[in-house]
């Protein structure tokens, strides 16, 4: 060895390797993936639009397949039961039909059974299935009135409703159906007529519009869009009362119409609240006719 090497200055050490540290993701790494980022040249991806709350349902078309079976295996059964429950209190069926109006009584009854049947089923869905409150889940929300007074969009939409029943009314009379319609049949004797009337002011616009404004068409608009969901919501509509009016085509299509322009309110208010006013004053008018007039019943515009 040499002298002068110690004069000369020590090799640096050499670096000592990092120990690797865990770090604590931040919302921000956390929430984004490589894997989502675009790669070279390739544009992003579209923003996708958020859905509105009113059409954020936990159900789909299977669900409402379903209702429909229920609908029909119900309505069938209601009526079993209601023939028996007659045999059981000593009424025989040829005494009914030989009865003025009594097919027309017992169709009514059964179809109030069966409407609030199906409403306590999509109740006990809610809540059994869903865990979620039955009326806002399925659309009864208030109407959002900003600055306006309460009772101004209320009032709006009955009045909507009235004026509506008369262009109707004035519109079924260019075309008049050739022969008597089948609604007509029902309102034939006055019981079966105030049991009807009754069930179309007071059930049928709430049943219809829980299961059509507010069960059919999220799922239609989610499904086309809003705009043919308003449409297949309202013919759908208009097509369940065809039997009703069966041989009246102009008749069908003009309540076609009506069931668009209650689903246009459902969509633009975002409420089943406001359709429900429609149609519950568009049921209306006649009846207040009917407690105004003389007129025979079944002269009446039909109620749907």
């Amino acid at each position: 060895m040499n002298a002068n090497d110690n004069l000369l200055p020590p090799e640096p050490p050499e670096p000592a390797e990092p120990v690797p540290q865990s770090i604590e993701p931040t919302p921000l790494a956390d929430s984004f993936r490589f894997e989502d980022a675009p790669s070279a040249g390739e544009p992003p991806a579209p923003h996708k639009r958020a859905l509105p709350d009113d059409l954020r349902v936990p159900w789909d078309w299977f669900d409402i397949v379903i209702l429909v079976l229920l609908a029909f295996a119900g309505i069938v059964l209601i009526s079993l039961l209601m023939m028996l429950a007659l045999r059981l209190a000593g009424v025989s069926a040829a005494r009914i039909r030989n009865s003025p109006g009594a097919d027309s009584l017992i169709a009514i009854v059964a179809q109030i059974f069966l409407d609030l049947g199906l409403l306590a089923y999509l109740a006990a869905q809610m809540r059994l299935r869903f865990h979620s409150p039955f009326w806002r889940t399925v659309g009864w929300r208030p109407i959002q009135t900003r600055l306006l007074p309460r009772t101004l969009p209320y009032s709006a939409l009955a009045l909507g409703g009235f004026s509506l029943a008369v262009v109707v009314a004035f519109a079924e009379g260019l075309f008049p159906p050739k022969h008597p319609l089948p609604i007509q049949a029902v309102t034939q004797t006055p019981h079966a007529a105030v049991l009807f009337m009754l069930s179309a002011v007071l059930v049928a616009p709430v049943v219809e519009e829980t299961i059509f404004r507010g069960y059919l068409y999220p799922v239609a608009a989610r499904s086309f869009g809003v705009g043919m969901g308003v449409l297949v919501t309202g013919a759908l509509f208009g097509l369940l009362h065809a039997r009703q009016l069966w041989g009246g085509w102009w008749q069908i299509a003009l309540l076609v119409m009506v069931g668009i322009v209650f689903t246009i309110a459902r969509a633009a208010t975002r409420t089943v609240v406001a359709s429900y006013i429609l149609h519950a004053s568009y049921n209306a008018l006649p009846v207040i006719a009917a407690l105004l007039s003389s007129v025979k019943l079944r002269h009446f515009v039909p109620l749907h």
